[in-house]
């Protein structure tokens, strides 16, 4: 029989036993409902990610012809639809390291400070505050630069809390809740996706933000590539202009030269870019006078090119019946100066050639004077005349510098110009071909023709420099009075 005392301990462990089963049994259920909810978030990603992948893969259907905008467009509103945000944007980086935005999605309010009277003004403000967003640079130091600095995700539950979001005051445009997340490429962050209030009055949650990673994860590499797309493209069409633009130089300078009885004329130019700022010309100006011009605008690429033509123009229209090389600069300085940018000068050295009396009248606008082999002396001519580059002074300084020189020129003598490309050259060991190198050249070798001479300083030259880069335009003119 049992006493009571064993019947109460009995009834105490059976109720302990029920309590320690429901205990169990109610764990148990929350454990399997949150592994549910884990499950279903990684199959919803897993989903979310496949379509997004299939997505954002049509794009590239044509690998010939991927447009950035499109892909940028696609990505950033299956982003937006996924995470179920009433907006967002794509900021990438650009070579200067500042984010611009370059994809906006549904009416996305800017996490900058913006301008009371735009708001005020504005008779469209969402449209207004896209062209604010898409023409304004973050620096390092805005909230969404601190993301691309630490390469950290960012979630704001509460972003009308947070004191480093700015708030407009127009209801529709308030940040309630936020998702920032940094794009990568390797270990790069090439850009940063912007997620901003989730629908349905509700706010963005830890799921939100690894679906949001998963997404920019996934969107990086072709967000990546598509950039090196567009980088080669734009590479290519500067190349196609570069060339159009290197053809028309060409036709610019002297397809041939003039053949003058018992005058000898000669020329190169070769540009350290695809164009450059040198420039030669022979201009007949009458029955018996030539007009012969070297000259070294400051820049290389298309500025110089620019400039070269614009100068070219103005000389051919002022050398008719100017027999004067001073009164020709000074018409140029007149004319080009005020044309000229800032940092910008011409260095050009005029000369005017009397073919019968072959009487040579030149004057330098701070160009390297002529060289002048005399063939009775087998002596050099190279008399530095006062001069100053075209653009440096005003008018009257130019006027009172610039003179002019006169030398008769006989049979046999020959004359050498030169723009510093040549002279300046460099080798591997840092040395330059030199100014002496060239007379000394020269001296030797005055017997050939002028073609000839040119010809052979300029396989000198390249053989001096060897593969050393071309710094700068080099250019020669020669002439020789047989």
């Amino acid at each position: 029989m049992i006493n009571f005392t064993t019947f109460l301990d009995f009834k105490i462990l059976f109720l302990i036993s029920i309590f320690i089963f429901f205990l169990f049994f109610f764990k148990g259920r929350k454990k399997l409902k949150y592994l549910t909810h884990e499950r279903n978030t990684l199959l919803q990603e897993k989903e979310a990610t496949i379509g997004f992948v299939q997505n954002v893969g049509e794009v590239f259907a044509d690998s010939e012809n991927i447009e950035m905008d499109i892909l940028l467009e696609r990505v950033l509103h299956y982003a937006v639809r996924t995470c179920k945000a009433s907006s967002g944007a794509i900021y990438l980086i650009n070579d200067e390291n500042d984010l611009i935005a370059r994809s906006i999605s549904g009416v996305f309010p800017p996490l900058f400070e913006v301008d009371d009277i735009l708001i005020k003004n504005s008779s469209n403000i969402s449209e207004d505050l896209k062209k604010v967003i898409y023409s304004k640079k973050l620096s390092n130091e805005s909230l969404i630069g601190e993301c691309v600095v630490h390469g950290k995700s960012l979630l704001i539950e509460d972003a009308e809390m947070d004191v480093r979001i700015p708030q407009l005051p127009i209801e529709f445009l308030r940040i309630r809740s936020l998702l920032i997340i940094p794009m990568r490429f390797g270990n790069d962050v090439i850009g940063i996706m912007i997620l901003t209030n989730r629908t349905g009055n509700t706010r963005f949650t830890l799921s939100d933000l690894n679906l949001a990673q998963a997404l920019a994860g996934q969107a990086s590499v072709p967000i990546h590539y598509a950039d090196l797309q567009e980088a080669l493209e734009q590479k290519r069409q500067l190349d196609r202009d570069m060339q159009i633009a290197r053809q028309i130089q060409n036709s610019l300078l002297p397809q041939s030269l003039p053949e003058i009885a018992e005058i000898d004329l000669a020329a190169f130019s070769h540009p350290a870019l695809d164009i450059g700022g040198d420039y030669y010309d022979v201009i007949e100006i009458d029955d018996k006078h030539i007009g012969m011009v070297i000259a070294d605008v400051s820049g290389k690429g298309i500025g110089g090119a620019l400039m070269m033509a614009v100068c070219r123009s103005v000389i051919q229209a002022q050398a008719k019946n100017e027999y004067d090389p001073s009164s020709m600069l000074i018409s140029l300085n007149d004319i080009l100066s005020p044309n000229l940018a800032e940092n910008m000068f011409i260095s050009m050295l005029y000369m005017v050639l009397n073919t019968e009396t072959h009487l040579l009248s030149y004057a330098r606008a701070g160009h390297e004077p002529p060289i002048i082999f005399h063939r009775d002396t087998q002596k050099i001519d190279r008399e530095e005349i006062d001069g100053i580059a075209i653009g440096l002074v005003d008018k009257s300084t130019f006027t009172s510098i610039i003179e002019t020189k006169n030398i008769q020129l006989r049979s046999g003598d020959l004359v050498v110009t030169y723009t510093d490309g040549i002279t300046e050259a460099m080798n591997d060991k840092g040395e330059e071909w030199s100014v002496n190198k060239l007379l000394e050249y020269i001296s030797k070798n005055n017997q050939n023709s002028a073609t000839e001479l040119l010809e052979q300083i300029e396989n000198k030259v390249l053989e001096f420099a060897g593969n050393i880069p071309q710094y700068d335009d080099m250019t020669m003119l020669a002439m020789n009075i047989k």
